[in-house]
């Protein structure tokens, strides 16, 4: 079987890369496709996911997304038509949907955030399969666009799948020169250019309470470029911005506290052991509100109320699972 996988931001290549790995032995032929954004073609370097890259993120704004969306899909069907795959996969990717429904490739789309905008809601629509996690109720992903006929819920969080091989490497503290006699802190800006980003002034507050606590080092995960400039400018040694995509989990793994405007690194954190709060400003997900409530996942109401001291609990992945549930419920898309 010939399998298109495509792969639109960060977390992406990390989500994907037991599944691919899976297909690969299962002897599929597996191309991937991915788009220019943020880390996502460094991370995929650094797992050694081959793939063609096509395609730039387009800033805020309905009309230039809406733009970038039409310029990428006609350069992935150019690329795609002469390829004659049997199935597409994608996490939210909405070019992909465009795509896969235009040239007739039957395609399944992941997603753990139901409160998803117009172009996911069509994605969704287009899919012959939606994987999420059970937390979501199955009425949020009809509203959502995803019918309770498509949608295949699977116990616990993505992160527990990818994660359930991994190891923590220590080299990367040293890599980033980090003393661990101080609190090492790993922070997630807010993803600005998402339709469900809202302003949050929290963040910026969060950072000048880490950049003044002198036993402290933070090391900040940008998105975008003008998020690295901006901390560039801010010039101080304990905020630390690595030059190009590090072993993010190892690093959270075994840092101290996690501080995530996101979801990702945030549920990563939750399934590594380590201490998180979350200042995201959009609408809190079905994922979350679960985390919350289990007091896995810490809501932050003002940078003061930030714990900042050594962790006493050892890294390493809580709840394992076994991604091939999640290989067989896209493949079995064919079958439904």
């Amino acid at each position: 079987m010939r399998i298109w996988v495509d792969v639109t931001a960060a977390a992406h290549p990390l989500v994907l890369r037991p599944i691919v790995e899976r297909f690969v032995a299962g002897a599929h032929e597996v191309e991937v496709t991915a788009r220019e954004y943020g880390q996502t073609i460094g991370i995929l370097e650094r797992l050694g996911i081959a793939h063609t890259s096509i395609g730039r993120h387009a800033d805020r704004g309905t009309l230039r997304k809406g733009g970038a969306v039409a310029a990428r899909s006609l350069e992935l069907a150019r690329w795609a038509r002469p390829r004659h795959f049997d199935l597409a996969l994608g996490h939210g990717s909405v070019d992909l949907a465009v795509v896969a429904t235009a040239l007739r490739i039957p395609s399944v789309q992941m997603q753990d955030y139901e409160h998803a905008g117009l172009q996911r809601q069509l994605a969704f629509r287009a899919a012959r399969r939606v994987l999420v996690p059970d937390a979501i109720p199955v009425e949020a992903m009809r509203r959502a666009g995803a019918s309770p006929a498509k949608l295949l819920r699977y116990p616990g969080l993505k992160e527990d799948y990818y994660l359930s091989d991994f190891r923590p490497d220590p080299s990367v503290l040293g890599q980033l020169g980090l003393d661990v006699s101080r609190v090492l802190v790993v922070v997630r800006p807010p993803p600005e250019s998402s339709a469900y980003h809202a302003e949050n002034p929290l963040y910026e507050g969060v950072l000048d309470r880490l950049a003044g606590t002198e036993h402290v080092q933070a090391v900040v995960i940008p998105r975008t470029e003008g998020q690295r400039r901006s901390m560039a400018e801010r010039r101080r040694a304990n905020l630390i911005v690595p030059e190009q995509a590090v072993d993010t989990q190892s690093l959270i793994a075994l840092c101290d506290l996690v501080v995530g405007a996101g979801g990702t690194m945030n549920r990563e954190a939750v399934a590594l052991g380590t201490s998180v709060y979350t200042i995201f400003s959009g609408r809190t997900g079905a994922v979350d509100q679960r985390l919350i409530a289990e007091g896995c996942l810490r809501p932050l109401g003002s940078a003061e109320e930030l714990e900042l001291r050594k962790r006493d609990t050892e890294p390493g992945v809580r709840s394992p699972r076994d991604p091939e549930l999640l290989v067989d419920g896209i493949l079995g898309a064919l079958d439904s």
